[in-house]
């Protein structure tokens, strides 16, 4: 989890009289999780938060659901998503469940006329390709390829991107996006066996304080539903915060991966956990070195948890005719494992410079229909000679 940080301007103790240059008064903000019993900030407004002028008909985002039980390996050809202007309307679902949904992004051009806020999911934005900047109500981050975004829910913020080819992977989670407990000692320090370490989570830096008055637009997402709220004063009017809900920035490129002699199982690459999901991540790294070892993956039965790939990059040892974006889907019950000449390819191979994302979710995803619009539907068979 993130730890204390804190921008801009605060006074000195809590819930005190914080006056401006012209006498009078900030508007002090709790943002906290689990009611007031987890994480949570305190943030300083010019303005108080909650002058709502209109607000527009909500309109549903929910997924299309083609089907709701699968028993089948399957493969999305993920670039195959059609690029879209709008950041919203360019996020596609393709793996939903009451957990999570895993979505798909083209988007060209930046948001402009919007702010946006997930009010019931935490984000993890995986930046495929593009580079820009993620402007919040905490701060600015800038971003580029291999960056995780991870935005806590509530967080309102607009992507700027400075690159119109751009491609996303995002993750909504219902439930809080955290580091493995296993990295973390009793105080919340990650550890140092951990695969990373607080020098790479890459916080908010510059505060970008806008006391402005006027009509600015937020649209607010909850249980598949965008509600457009326009408020009478800009929402990034911060002057300063402190605590530990905030987005940050995670590169994959900083993430160290742990090696052995024999093959080591995924858990080694965990980067976020919740309490019915995980996220890996796939990097180059050296294979196990044990003279007799195999550095291709076994098969593997998946006996509670849908197993999700998404091929970021390099030369992906344990499968064929796998490209850039692809994700494949290995559910619950069916055995999977390399495909055939993979094991014999990898004996004697040194390293693997593949970048790849993994999500295994611990109930069962469903398959909306515009992932089926660009499945592989031959995929199932690709185990054979």
């Amino acid at each position: 989890m993130p730890h204390y940080h804190t921008l801009g301007k605060i006074p000195r103790k809590r819930h005190v009289v914080f006056r401006k240059p012209d006498g009078g008064l900030y508007a002090e903000q709790l943002v906290s999780t689990e009611g007031f019993s987890d994480t949570y900030s305190l943030v300083y407004h010019c303005h108080p938060p909650t002058l709502v002028t209109k607000i527009d008909e909500a309109y549903s985002v929910a997924p299309k659901i083609a089907d709701p039980k699968n028993m089948q390996h399957r493969l999305f050809r993920g670039f195959d998503v059609a690029p879209a202007d709008d950041f919203l309307e360019s996020r596609i679902p393709v793996l939903v469940n009451n957990d999570c949904h895993i979505s798909l992004a083209a988007p060209r051009k930046s948001m402009t006329d919007y702010w946006f806020k997930n009010s019931g999911a935490d984000e993890m934005i995986f930046i495929h390709q593009g580079e820009g900047t993620l402007k919040t109500m905490y701060g600015n981050i800038p971003f580029s390829y291999g960056d995780h975004l991870v935005i806590p829910r509530g967080v309102i913020y607009r992507v700027e991107f400075n690159t119109p080819d751009n491609r996303l992977f995002i993750v909504e989670s219902f439930s809080p996006l955290r580091f493995p407990k296993r990295y973390l000692n009793q105080y919340g320090q990650l550890l140092e066996h951990a695969p990373f370490c607080e020098r790479d989570i890459r916080k908010p830096q510059v505060l970008d304080s806008h006391d402005e008055k006027g009509d600015f637009l937020v649209k607010i997402k909850r249980e598949e539903m965008i509600w457009p709220y326009h408020y009478a004063t800009h929402p990034f009017d911060l002057i300063g915060w402190d605590g530990f809900h905030y987005p940050y920035a995670f590169s994959i490129h900083d993430f160290e991966p742990i090696t052995g002699r024999l093959h080591q199982p995924p858990p080694v690459h965990q980067t976020f956990e919740t309490p019915s999901f995980v996220i890996c991540a796939f990097v180059p790294r050296l294979f196990d070195y044990h003279p007799d070892s195999i550095p291709a993956p076994y098969n593997h039965s998946n006996v509670d948890s849908d197993e999700v790939l998404y091929y970021v990059d390099g030369d992906f040892m344990s499968r064929n005719n796998i490209k850039q974006g692809n994700i494949t889907l290995h559910p619950t019950g069916i055995v999977h494992g390399p495909h055939p000449g993979a094991v014999e390819r990898s004996l004697g191979i040194k390293e693997t410079k593949e970048l790849a994302l993994m999500v295994d979710t611990f109930r069962p995803l469903k398959i909306t229909e515009q992932a089926f619009a660009i499945e592989d539907p031959e995929y199932f068979r690709s185990w054979l000679e």
